[in-house]
C-alpha cells in the first residue's frame, strides 16, 4: 500500500498493555515487593529511605492531609526545591485522590499568587527558603493576613481558596503549621480511613496539575491523570530497560514533568531507586552522587550535561557504573550527545521529545537504537502513541520526510488546562489530537526529527517561557511604550531572551535598568538578557509584528551565528 507508506503517520504497539492502577495503588504494588530495596537517597539531606519505610512515610503525609478535612479533587500546592519531601507529597497526594499543584521554586509574588489563584489551591506546603529565594516572606507578601490567622483557619482576600499553609521545614511561623505538627495529624487518623479512600479512586481521576507557557497569554494549568502519569513513567522506564537494580541520579527539577514523571515515576514504577545530589543543579554534586552511590543512570537538560563535562574536576570521578539516562528539555546538541555516550560511560543514552501536554513523553529514542539515530532524532513514538506531521494551514497529513506539526493521540494526552476550555479546544482538536506546535519530520523507520517551531515559545534551559508573559510584564513599567520578547541562540542554555524595548517619547533608561524592574518580581530566568531599544519594530504590510525577522537581526548583532549553526537533534 505506497499511499499508507508515504503518509507521516505512526502508531507504535507494545507487548505490554497499559496499567490500569492509580499511582497510590501501582507504588504500594511496589513497595511490596521490593520493600527492603532503597526507594530515595537524597544526599544533601542525609536522608536514606527504602520502599517500605517511603510508604510509610507517605501514608503519614496522605493521613495528615484528610485530617486537615481535604476530599478528593480538592487542590494543594507544594512550592520546594528537590528535597525527599516533594516526592512524597507526589505520592501521599495521588494515595488521598488530592490533586498536587506543581510550584516553580523560581516564582516570584507576581507568579505565586496568579499559579495559586488561578488553580483554586486550597493548601499550599512550602519551605523556608533556599538561597536568595524567601518563600515565607513572599507568601506573606501576597497574603497579608497569614501572619494574624490560626494555621488552617486563612481568610487571604487576594486568594480566597487559600485555607492552610504547611512550613516543610524552618522555624515555626504565623499562621503556618510546622511539617510534624502535621505528621502529627495524619498519625492521629486510623490507617483504614485512607485505605478505603485510596480504594474508591479510579485511575481516570485528575491528580495534577502542571503550569507551562503555551500559546498565549500567562502559564495554563495542565491537568494530569493518574493513567496519563502512572503509564507514561512506566514506558520511559522501559525504554531505558529500568529493573529495581537500577539507580537514577536526579539533577533535574521536581516541580517540572522531566524530574516528576522522566525522573520520580520511571523509577517508582520499576522498583529502582531514586538519588537526589543537591536541591538544585549543581555538577560536582551530580557528579559525586554518581560516584557514592554507584548510579547506573542519570538525567538532565543539555546544559547540565555540558556542566559535568567541561567543569575541570570531571576527569577525577568514577563514572563507570553508568549505563543510561535521558537528555532533553531543550533540543540536544549532537556533539555533547555523543561525548556522553563516550567520556560519562553512557553508551544507552537516550533522548525523549514531549511537553507538558503530554504528560509529558512522545517519542522516545531506545537503548538498542543505533547511535546515530539516537543523537541525530528524537526517537520513535512512545509505545501505544499515534504520531503523524501535518500541514500547519490544511491539517492534512504530509508526505514522510517533508516538514509540518506533530500531532500525537493516545492515553498520555492531557485532561485539558484547567478552566480554560477555550485553549484546551485549541490544543486539542476534535480527533483527540494534541497539536504539539513543534515542527518536525518523520523518516521511514518512524523516527521524529525536531525542525522548528510553530508557536512562540522560547526554552532556556529547559524552561518554557511565553514571550507575551514576560511583555505584558514589562508593559507596566511607566518608560516603556511597546515591548517585544524573542529568544536569540545561546552556547550553554540552548536559547536566551532578547526585549525590543520602544521607549515613550522623552524617557531615557538603560539595559541594567530594566534588568533591575525585573529582579524580584519575576522569575531570574524570566528576565532578558538582552536589551535593545529601538524606534520600531520589523513588520508585514498587514502589521503583524515579524519576530523570526527581529530573530535574525538579533542574532546578527550580538554575534550568535555561530552559535545558531548548532547542529541538534
Amino acid at each position: 500500500m505506497p499511499g499508507k507508506i508515504s503518509q507521516s503517520y505512526a502508531f507504535r504497539g507494545s507487548e505490554k498493555p497499559l496499567i490500569g492502577k492509580t499511582i497510590g495503588d501501582m507504588f504500594d504494588e511496589i513497595a511490596e515487593t521490593y520493600p527492603d530495596n532503597d526507594a530515595m537517597v537524597s544526599l544533601q539531606q542525609g536522608k536514606r529511605y527504602t520502599y517500605r519505610e517511603f510508604q510509610k512515610e507517605t501514608n503519614r503525609i496522605a493521613k495528615g492531609l484528610l485530617s486537615l478535612g481535604f476530599k478528593k479533587g480538592d487542590r494543594v500546592a507544594i512550592w520546594a526545591t528537590n528535597i525527599a519531601e516533594w516526592v512524597m507529597v507526589q505520592v501521599a497526594t495521588a494515595k488521598a485522590g488530592i490533586i498536587m499543584i506543581n510550584v516553580n521554586p523560581a516564582y516570584r509574588t507576581h507568579e505565586l499568587e496568579y499559579v495559586l489563584s488561578q488553580s483554586e489551591t486550597q493548601a499550599l506546603l512550602l519551605i523556608d527558603r533556599f538561597k536568595t529565594s524567601d518563600y515565607v516572606g513572599m507568601v506573606n507578601e501576597v497574603c497579608p493576613e497569614l501572619k494574624t490567622s490560626k494555621p488552617g483557619q486563612l481568610n487571604c482576600e487576594n486568594l480566597p481558596f487559600l485555607k492552610t499553609v504547611i512550613l516543610i521545614r524552618g522555624e515555626k511561623q504565623p499562621g503556618m503549621l510546622t511539617w510534624d505538627e502535621f505528621l502529627k495529624m495524619g498519625d492521629e487518623l486510623p490507617d483504614g480511613v485512607l485505605c478505603g479512600l485510596q480504594c474508591s479512586l479510579d485511575f481516570d481521576d485528575p491528580i495534577n496539575i502542571m503550569y507551562t507557557s503555551g500559546t498565549t497569554g500567562f502559564p495554563k494549568g495542565v491537568v494530569l491523570t493518574h493513567h496519563n502519569l502512572v503509564n507514561n513513567g512506566y514506558f520511559i522506564g522501559e525504554c531505558m530497560r529500568f529493573t529495581d537494580k537500577d539507580r537514577l541520579c536526579i539533577p533535574v527539577p521536581f516541580y517540572h514533568c522531566f524530574g516528576m514523571v522522566l525522573s520520580n515515576l520511571a523509577c517508582m514504577t520499576h522498583g529502582a531507586t531514586m538519588v537526589i545530589p543537591a536541591e538544585y543543579f549543581d555538577p560536582i554534586s551530580t557528579l559525586t552522587a554518581i560516584e557514592k552511590e554507584r548510579c547506573t543512570a542519570v538525567h538532565g537538560v543539555p546544559t547540565m550535561f555540558i556542566a559535568e563535562l567541561e567543569h575541570p574536576d570531571f576527569n577525577k570521578f568514577n563514572l563507570k557504573t553508568l549505563r543510561t539516562g535521558i537528555m532533553a528539555g531543550s533540543p540536544c546538541p549532537i556533539e555533547y550527545m555523543r561525548k556522553v555516550s563516550t567520556l560519562m560511560n553512557m553508551s544507552e543514552i537516550v533522548i525523549t521529545y514531549g511537553q507538558t501536554e503530554s504528560s509529558p513523553g512522545l517519542t522516545m529514542s531506545s537503548t538498542h537504537d543505533p547511535l546515530e539515530k539516537r543523537v541525530s532524532t528524537v526517537g520513535q513514538p512512545m509505545p501505544h502513541c499515534e504520531l503523524k506531521i501535518v500541514d500547519p494551514k490544511t491539517g492534512k497529513m504530509v508526505p514522510r520526510g517533508q516538514p509540518g506539526e506533530i500531532c500525537a493521540r493516545g492515553y498520555m494526552i492531557m485532561r485539558g488546562y484547567y478552566k480554560n476550555k477555550e485553549a484546551t479546544d485549541l490544543a486539542v482538536d476534535e480527533e483527540g489530537w494534541l497539536h504539539t506546535g513543534d515542527l518536525g519530520t518523520l523518516d521511514d523507520e518512524d523516527y521524529c526529527k525536531i525542525t522548528g517551531r510553530l508557536k512562540d515559545m522560547v526554552i532556556r534551559g529547559g524552561e518554557n517561557i511565553y514571550p507575551r508573559e514576560v511583555e505584558e510584564f514589562l508593559y507596566e513599567h511607566p518608560a516603556i511604550s511597546d515591548v517585544q520578547v524573542i529568544g536569540v541562540p545561546d552556547m550553554k542554555y540552548g536559547e536566551e531572551l532578547c526585549a525590543w524595548i520602544k521607549l515613550k517619547n522623552g524617557s531615557v533608561m538603560t539595559p541594567d535598568e530594566i534588568k533591575a524592574f525585573c529582579k524580584g518580581k519575576i522569575a531570574h530566568y524570566k528576565i532578558p538578557r538582552y536589551i535593545k531599544f529601538a524606534d520600531e519594530f520589523p513588520m508585514t504590510i498587514s502589521g503583524k509584528i515579524q519576530k523570526y525577522k527581529m530573530r535574525e537581526i538579533s542574532t546578527k548583532e550580538l554575534g550568535l551565528e555561530d552559535v545558531a549553526k548548532i547542529k541538534t537533534a
